[in-house]
């Protein structure tokens, strides 16, 4: 974004050098990328009247002319009357015109700036001798046009120079336009002009046009028709135009051409020129119509008609650029009643172009959704000043504004007519008011200003205050379209008063060493654990392809699905952790390694989990797969939902934590949730309980025959997921510490036969609460299971067999007291299970 130091001296004043300021809008505004002092650019170039005209004696396109300079430049040839003798080949020169000269040593402003510019000399053409030249538009860099000279229509004393009449003396500074990205009203001198004079603190008021609501416009002289149709409000919240008549396209006086060229845009003509001058100093684009052209759209229509819509299938549209286009299908398109005259916010359609032969125009003021703008450019290629304007988000509240004055403007430049009146499509709120305190804002910028000062600073930018016991109601003026919560206001104070006056002190922070993070601490241990055990860590993403889902059988109604996927693969969070690991078991076996324990710690959400704000939870897992291929397997002794068990075990009673497994019946499935547990095979899987609690911790077990197939897993797979966060909660309340007798240990074994229908597990743990119950007085005792036994000839028999290791804290025991004490328990287990001790 480019500004002008003289415009903006038009609004408010500035107290500083163009060095200092441009310092200050480094730091309080946006980067400066570049300073330009365009007074060096038009350095000599002087305003002159031409005194003579003649046709040069020896070529048929020049002129031989003289020139009054007001006796000016010194050291130059003069004639007896002190003319300066010139020679020119443009065709529309002639005596009495008031032109621009340049004379000898003086740089052409068309190539200022380049690495060989071009400097004017004193000498002969065709035998007569040139003073310098007579400028045209391109050599100025006006604009482009080459054909002849400018003449002035204004009556200056010659010898005034150039840069004096036109304000040419001017800085131009440049600023990076994503600094603005949230700031849609610096995209124009007023709102540049604003922050200047706030970062000055200076009150700056805005123009009366620009604060008062406007008058209502009447028809003058020639009525014309207009219809607006818009239908698509949500998109353009405010559209408006109106029409004018009695136009008369001529090239713009030169002081609106000023204005324009200084800040990069060409000029056209004086109502496009009009339209560009004030998106310039409002950042709010317009566009120009020729009137007829539109009605001429719509063969047999009475009235000219303004639509907004999406484009329909096969529709074209040339553009002013000559390229035609096909827009994209949800372009937003300015249209006449049946085609498409202008894409948007973005360009204006060839059809309907304002040039020498129009006669009426419709003026449009617009606001469009900044978003749909930025697609629609990207898509198609254009990048224009409107769109580097309407895709920061314009607000639509000024557009009345913006539309009187252009009228206004019209009015005494054009010598136009206002044809009807400004119709306005409006879908637009006002801005709300925000809440703050003096102390909110304080604490986050490390001040101490009181009510009066925040309101001040804000005011000086045209953002009313109302203050009430220190607490401050801020509304947001029409133009600003960024503050809507109190970090706002407390980023406009900061930035006004300049952060580089706030203090350079550290936050006080307590020096405490951090609280441990159990969390991280456990999961940790758990790989230190598993590591030590042989098992490798994975780390998978969170998002899975819904294929995985379905094929381990999950329920992908349970999963969030992402809107924005990373790619394809990645559709859904994951219920679980246990597909992602089995997703990867094939890949190791085909890579050569037959045997391997994978395990990850990582997260899995299901939609049914809510926390306490009612907000999807998260789950903390742990995942662990035993696998082996079909030569392997042969190695490993019972099935595999075994090897993932003494895994399991493992890793808990490193943890303090004594593990109870259970078989799973429907209730336990439905309270772990049936979707980890959809990949299980229900008869060779247990749940998994905390032994002192009784809390479930997880599932372990094998898979199901669809599961292998789909995943193309061995025979000799099992795995375990367990949640963490019990882990913590019950290793928490566990101690794992026990103090070892300084007494010899006597170990003894138990076998009992029992019927085949009683369940291991029932045998182990009333065992282990009738020695818990019968044991000696301070001592401690350790139980192991030996073996599980059927003999051939004894079908509805088994045998089970267990080791005792029990030490006293007090005495060496003997095998005696041990005797008794098996014999004890053997005697009620023969009475609950009918047991007999072998």
């Amino acid at each position: 974004m480019k500004l002008s130091v003289n415009w903006l001296k038009e609004f408010t004043r500035i107290e500083l050098s163009n060095e200092d300021l441009v310092k200050k809008i480094g730091a309080q505004l946006g980067e400066v990328e570049s300073v330009e002092n365009l007074g060096e650019k038009y350095k000599g170039a002087l305003i002159v009247r031409v005194v003579e005209c003649l046709a040069h004696p020896n070529a048929d396109k020049l002129h031989a002319c003289k020139i009054d300079d007001g006796g000016v430049v010194k050291d130059i040839e003069r004639d007896e009357n002190g003319h300066i003798q010139i020679v020119c080949g443009a065709n529309n020169i002639d005596s009495g015109q008031i032109v621009i000269w340049l004379p000898p040593g003086s740089i052409v402003p068309e190539t200022f700036g380049d690495s060989d510019p071009f400097v004017l000399e004193a000498k002969e053409l065709r035998g007569v001798k040139s003073h310098g030249m007579i400028a045209s538009a391109r050599e100025l860099d006006f604009g482009d046009d080459h054909q002849g000279i400018v003449v002035l229509s204004e009556d200056f004393k010659p010898g005034t120079p150039l840069s004096e009449a036109y304000d040419l003396d001017d800085c131009l500074i440049e600023i990076e336009n994503k600094m603005f990205t949230h700031r849609p009203d610096l995209f124009g001198i007023l709102g540049l002009a604003r922050e200047v004079a706030g970062i000055q603190n200076i009150q700056f008021t805005s123009p009366n046009w620009y604060l008062q609501q406007p008058n209502q416009t009447t028809v003058q002289g020639l009525e014309l028709s207009l219809n607006i149709k818009n239908e698509l409000p949500e998109l353009a919240p405010r559209f408006m135009a109106v029409c004018m008549s009695n136009i008369s396209i001529k090239p713009s006086p030169l002081k609106l051409q000023t204005y324009l060229f200084k800040l990069g845009i060409r000029p056209i003509n004086n109502v496009v020129d009009i339209t560009n001058f004030m998106m310039l100093l409002t950042a709010q684009p317009l566009h120009a119509y020729d009137y007829d052209k539109v009605l001429a759209c719509d063969p047999g229509a009475n009235s000219a008609t303004l639509s907004v819509r999406f484009p329909k299938q096969g529709e074209t549209l040339k553009l002013l650029n000559g390229k035609t286009i096909e827009p994209y299908k949800d372009a937003m398109l300015i249209c006449s009643e049946t085609k498409p005259i202008g894409l948007a916010g973005v360009m204006g359609g060839n059809d309907t172009e304002v040039d020498a032969t129009t006669k009426n125009i419709i003026i449009e003021c617009a606001n469009f959704n900044m978003y749909s703008i930025r697609r629609t450019s990207m898509i198609h290629g254009l990048f224009t000043d409107a769109v580097t304007r309407f895709n920061k988000g314009q607000s639509p509240l000024q557009n009345d504004r913006v539309v009187s004055q252009t009228i206004k403007m019209m009015q005494e430049v054009v010598g136009a007519e206002p044809a009807s009146p400004v119709i306005d499509n409006s879908h637009i709120q006002s801005n709300k008011s925000v809440q703050a305190t003096p102390k909110f804002i304080n604490e986050r910028l490390g001040l101490e200003l009181d009510a009066n000062q925040i309101k001040t600073t804000l005011e000086n930018v045209e953002i009313k205050v109302d203050s009430d016991n220190d607490n401050l109601t801020i509304q947001p003026p029409f133009w600003r379209t960024d503050i809507e919560i109190e970090e706002d206001v407390v980023e406009e104070v900061g930035r006004l008063i300049g952060f580089d006056k706030l203090p350079l002190k550290l936050p006080m922070r307590s020096i405490k060493p951090a609280k441990d993070n159990r969390l991280l601490e456990l999961k940790n241990t758990i790989r230190q654990i598993l590591s030590a055990a042989g098992a490798n860590e994975l780390l998978t993403y969170s998002f899975v392809h819904g294929n995985l889902l379905d094929r381990v059988g999950q329920d992908k109604a349970y999963a969030f699905q992402i809107n924005n996927a990373l790619s394809p693969e990645l559709q859904y969070y994951r219920l679980s952790l246990l597909p992602s690991l089995l997703e990867k078991v094939h890949l190791n076996i085909k890579s050569g390694f037959d045997n391997f324990a994978l395990f990850e710690l990582g997260k899995a959400h299901i939609k049914e989990w809510l926390d306490e704000d009612n907000l999807p939870g998260e789950a903390e897992s742990l995942a662990f797969v035993f696998a082996a291929d079909s030569k392997a397997e042969k190695n490993f002794e019972g099935a595999a939902y075994y090897q993932a068990k003494n895994y399991l075990t493992f890793v808990l009673n490193k943890l303090g934590i004594t593990p109870i497994f259970s078989n799973m019946p429907d209730q336990a499935v439905i309270k772990y949730n049936e979707q980890r547990v959809a990949m299980l095979e229900k008869t060779h899987s247990a749940i998994v309980m905390d032994k002192k609690s009784g809390d479930l911790i997880g599932v372990v077990g094998e898979f199901k025959k669809s599961v292998k197939t789909a995943l193309k897993l061995p025979d000799y797979c099992a795995g375990f997921e367990i949640d963490v966060l019990k882990l913590i909660e019950i290793s928490g309340q566990s101690n794992n510490y026990i103090a070892m007798p300084k007494y010899p240990k006597v170990e003894q074994d138990i076998s009992l036969k029992v019927p085949v229908e009683t369940k291991y597990w029932s045998i182990y743990e009333f065992v282990e609460s009738e020695l818990e119950k019968n044991k000696p007085s301070n001592s401690h005792f350790e139980l192991f299971p030996l073996d599980i036994y059927q003999r051939p000839d004894d079908e509805s028999h088994k045998q089970i067999s267990l080791r005792l290791k029990i030490a006293s804290y007090d005495k060496t025991m003997k095998a005696e007291e041990v005797n008794q004490l098996l014999d004890a328990v053997a005697l009620q287990a023969s009475q609950k299970f009918g047991a007999e001790r072998l």
